[in-house]
């Protein structure tokens, strides 16, 4: 890594919704839209340019509210982005999510052909996201939305899904979410595990140094890359009540079922560790935000018998574990937000209805980010030494064929019979633009 004087960031040029963390509780709208006509395409990205906050509005009368709003390769095509441009995106972009299916491992009741119409279609073009800390703030933000979209009829509005925290403030599977952020140098933002060193703006924002010391490649000319970033949308159905019954069909008690499913996860369901509190849950650090993220692997757990190698948490962020080359080239930026209503306690039976989480990773490196994570960390085991083993609650296992050992003395335990928990329901590679990029396409020739 550089030991040089972190680059000043351009906070007025980025777009809030790339640096914030999520609010909690938190109320979401993402909004899908259709440029049928390129001047008014042009014209939107002109008055969104007056909707859209940067990073360096830090307060306002809305408090921790943003809206953001991203483009397919698809709806830069739509604008009317010169070719020479477009061909200067990063290939995964420019082929966009459900072509990248099977290295997403997005197969079987995955895979596009199952999406939720018109999620990986060409007819995606643009995404409007409005984050908010309750239904109040989003409506009023939502509202100046709905005023950029009046009297353009080249522009139509294709899809909508809100998002609500739950009641109980955890994800459908029950366990609290929203954990983990990264620092990023130059931001002023701190992050959520002290012991984790801010990462360079390069590796989330394009125009800056990454953790290799380099430039990430980035869209021309300048003024349309610089300050931007790739953001990838997914919708994910969560399979609450097989979960369920899996932790049932392999415990004798309410306690031991929670004891597996924190072993699943890496994580207790109010959100403590198991490398702070490895035999009972502590409601106590769990609502201790100057507790619940400060923790490593390495020194003390490096066989896993707190923190099992191939839980969720462990695989989706190693944090100081020697894996798969340096973690810090595949950290992201994640903003979830929970959708659908909750099963209710103590139900095993699926009832039907659509729950799940709304997700948005951001990243300068769709590959070695993104991409690389989902496959390598997520559907493949082998950087942990797990053969062919998935993640337990987010990996593309086929049903009933999945295995998960939890290390112990004398003998590990070894969990059969894991299937999909969480079934992608289609996604979107996108850019979101800065500011000065946003009037740059609404100025287009």
């Amino acid at each position: 890594m550089s030991n040089e004087m972190p680059s000043l960031l351009e906070l007025d040029d980025i777009q809030s919704g790339v640096l914030r963390p999520r609010p909690s509780p938190y109320s979401a709208s993402y909004l899908l839209l259709r440029i049928n006509e390129h001047t008014a395409g042009r014209e939107l990205m002109r008055r969104l340019g007056t909707v859209v906050a940067s990073s360096a509005q830090t307060s306002s009368p809305a408090g921790n509210t943003w809206v953001s709003v991203s483009l397919t390769f698809q709806g830069l095509k739509a604008l009317g982005v010169p070719q020479d441009s477009l061909a200067s995106f990063s290939w995964e972009f420019k082929q966009g999510m459900a072509a990248r299916a099977n290295v997403l491992g997005d197969t079987g009741d995955s895979s596009p052909e199952n999406w939720e119409k018109p999620l990986g279609t060409p007819n995606v073009h643009v995404v409007l996201t409005t984050l908010a800390p309750d239904p109040e703030h989003r409506d009023k933000a939502f509202k100046r939305v709905q005023d950029a979209l009046q009297k353009l009829p080249g522009v139509e509005v294709i899809w909508r899904q809100d998002s609500e925290a739950p009641p109980n403030g955890r994800e459908p599977f029950g366990f609290r979410d929203g954990i983990s952020h990264p620092a990023i140098e130059g931001s002023g933002i701190p992050g959520s595990n002290p012991q984790e060193q801010p990462l360079k703006a390069g590796e989330f924002i394009l125009g800056y140094r990454d953790e290799l010391g380099g430039l990430p490649p980035m869209p021309q000319p300048e003024i349309l890359g610089r300050n931007g970033t790739y953001v990838v949308f997914r919708k994910l159905h969560q399979r609450v009540a097989a979960f369920r019954q899996f932790l049932k069909a392999h415990s004798s008690t309410p306690e031991e079922e929670a004891f597996v499913a924190a072993k699943l996860m890496g994580r207790w369901q109010s959100g403590t560790p198991l490398a702070l509190c490895p035999f009972h849950d502590d409601i106590e650090s769990g609502a201790d935000p100057r507790r619940i993220n400060d923790f490593l692997y390495k020194a003390d757990d490096a066989a896993g018998y707190k923190t099992p190698p191939g839980s969720h948490i462990r695989r989706a962020n190693p944090r100081d574990a020697s894996v798969a080359g340096v973690v810090r080239l595949h950290r992201m930026l994640r903003r979830g937000t929970a959708y659908g209503p909750l099963l209710p306690e103590g139900v095993l039976e699926d009832d039907g209805a659509d729950r799940g989480l709304m997700f948005a990773f951001i990243g300068a490196h769709l590959g070695r980010q993104f991409e690389f994570v989902q496959s390598e960390w997520i559907n493949d085991g082998v950087f942990a030494g797990l053969e062919n083993a998935k993640d337990p609650i987010a990996g593309s296992t086929d049903d009933q064929a999945g295995t998960f050992s939890i290390p112990r003395q004398p003998l590990r335990k070894r969990l059969q019979g894991l299937s999909r928990f969480v079934v992608t329901r289609g996604g979107e590679y996108c850019f979101m633009p800065g500011l000065r990029a946003l009037r740059w396409l609404a100025e287009l020739p």
